[in-house]
């Protein structure tokens, strides 16, 4: 089955949350604000993956349709 969209933009979305997470693990933030700033960007990569997927699955269902 070929790519979609949604698919590519999950995959990139998907990277730059576990380079975030890696970064985290690490222990690279050199300050708590760093800290915060980086926890906040991982929330909102997986509020955006999360909405990723929802589009994707209606596509798909009304695709079906």
């Amino acid at each position: 089955m070929a790519k979609t969209v949604f698919d590519v933009l999950k995959e990139r979305i998907e990277e730059q949350r576990s380079s975030a997470i890696a970064f985290l693990a690490n222990g690279s933030p050199k300050d708590f604000s760093e800290y915060r700033e980086l926890c906040g960007v991982i929330r909102g990569l997986d509020a955006t993956l999360s909405h990723i997927e929802d589009l994707s699955r209606n596509f798909l269902e009304e695709d079906n349709d």
